[in-house]
């Protein structure tokens, strides 16, 4: 039996689409279809792998839905808005910011709601308010500065999302400390585990908040001196706020 290549016509399309850059899941979309049509599976069992897919894979579907609205949001001026929002918070600072953020990620993470991750909330939402807040003092931002915001706020992240996700009983990390102990001997219950780790989780988040404020400041006097006077800042809120 000869190799059938006309399934390789979603390739084509694919390289195809992206080259005239056209719309990329449209792109997606139509390869699909395509390749299903000439590999004889049909619409039906198109979307039977589609559904099964997406059911067995539905934390990878749910992690690029959640791309995809974020990019949407971008586009619609999340960043501007998030800038503008910390820009009215009298003497905020990019380490407050994150500290901030790493207390209700904490919270939130102990009910196992999450936001994204890095991508999803960090990049579009997080880093628009730190470099909001340079802006509100008077700065312009600097970009050794903004990188090492970037790292301290996806530091955060993985700090208060690892030591709060056990924090609910069920979660992956939660079940795999309790799988991990029990062939040691320890046989641990999930919601004594889960009280225990809350002294754990607030030390650890507080100290990386004052960790990351302290490294901030650090950072401010390198890179800008002497802080700005209020007069200097209020004009600077103001001109960017025309230009937006």
């Amino acid at each position: 039996m000869e190799p059938n290549y006309l399934v390789l016509l979603g390739i084509v399309i694919v390289i195809i689409g992206f080259a005239l850059k056209l719309d990329a899941i449209l792109i997606i979309i139509v390869a699909a279809v395509a390749t299903a049509l000439v590999g004889g599976i049909g619409v039906d069992g198109f979307l039977t792998t589609l559904g099964t897919s997406f059911v067995s894979n539905r934390s990878m579907a749910i992690f690029i839905i959640v791309l995809l609205v974020t990019g949407t949001l971008e586009r619609n001026g999340l960043k501007i808005a998030a800038a503008q929002l910390i820009g009215k918070v009298k003497n905020a600072t990019p380490g407050m910011v994150i500290a901030l953020y790493g207390v209700m990620r904490l919270v939130f993470a102990a009910f196992n709601v999450s936001f994204g991750g890095v991508a999803g909330f960090v990049r579009p939402v997080i880093m628009p308010m730190a470099v909001g807040a340079i802006e509100a003092s008077g700065r312009e931002p600097n970009d050794e500065y903004v990188e090492e915001l970037k790292g301290m706020a996806s530091g955060m992240e993985n700090v208060a999302w690892f030591f709060g996700q056990v924090l609910f009983v069920g979660t992956a990390g939660a079940l795999l400390v309790q799988s991990t102990l029990k062939p040691l001997g320890y046989d641990v219950e999930l919601l004594r585990m889960a009280i225990i780790e809350i002294p754990v989780a607030v030390i650890a988040v507080t100290v990386t908040a004052v960790y990351y404020i302290i490294k901030d400041a650090r950072l401010r006097k390198k890179y800008y001196g002497a802080p700005a006077t209020p007069a200097l800042a209020a004009d600077t809120v103001a001109v960017n706020g025309k230009e937006a």
